[in-house]
């Protein structure tokens, strides 16, 4: 089913677009792999505070991206954020649920949805331990996963989406916590492979 378009949210999209372009110098492979079209979860690494503004320049629909509980306490930040698509996260209590609730009844709606699957930025370009959300939201609501992969790179931010993959692509099948880690393993392996590849094109390039 075709979403309504959010004029809002594409309107500050193209209002920062050319800021980013000019700082960040952003570089965007496999958009291609985004379809236009129906549900689906970007699986991405964290690096900056600004990755979930880059991800979704990156792409001609709008990505709906959980934010930190605190900004929401700004009565006017609040209505900013939540015009944008964005909803608050308290990842410090047991409130984390209801977000994993709302992820799903964001999917089940056919949008466009982004999870940061190592659960805080990394300080580091090294790789955070995985967590379980992106699995656990994919298996319950039945919903195909793009890993996404931001490297910096000379000063670049090359932003990668990768092959969506299926259910059957993760090892579901009965789920459980098993498989749950698993699948949760074989999407951060799609990230790690995505860094790799863009390591090996673009780290001698300007």
């Amino acid at each position: 089913m075709k979403q309504k378009r959010n004029h809002f949210y594409f309107f500050w999209r193209a209002v920062v677009m050319p800021f980013f372009k000019i700082i960040k110098r952003m570089r965007y492979v496999g958009r291609e792999n985004v379809p236009q079209e129906g549900a689906y979860i970007l699986a991405s690494n964290h690096r900056e505070a600004s990755d979930p503004i880059m991800i979704g320049i990156g792409l001609k629909r709008q990505v709906f991206f959980m934010a930190k509980a605190e900004l929401f306490k700004n009565k006017f930040l609040a209505w900013f954020l939540g015009k944008l698509g964005a909803f608050p996260v308290d990842r410090d209590s047991s409130a984390a649920r209801g977000a994993i609730r709302h992820f799903e009844d964001v999917v089940a709606d056919g949008h466009l949805m982004g999870i940061f699957i190592e659960g805080t930025r990394s300080k580091t370009d090294d790789f955070l331990k995985p967590k379980n959300g992106v699995s656990l939201i994919a298996y319950d609501s039945k919903t195909p996963v793009i890993p996404v992969c931001i490297t910096i790179i000379n000063k670049r931010r090359v932003i990668h989406y990768g092959k969506p993959l299926s259910l059957d692509d993760m090892g579901f099948e009965k789920g459980g916590a098993r498989e749950l880690r698993a699948a949760t393993t074989t999407i951060m392996n799609e990230i790690k492979a995505l860094r790799e590849q863009d390591l090996n094109e673009y780290d001698n390039r300007s």
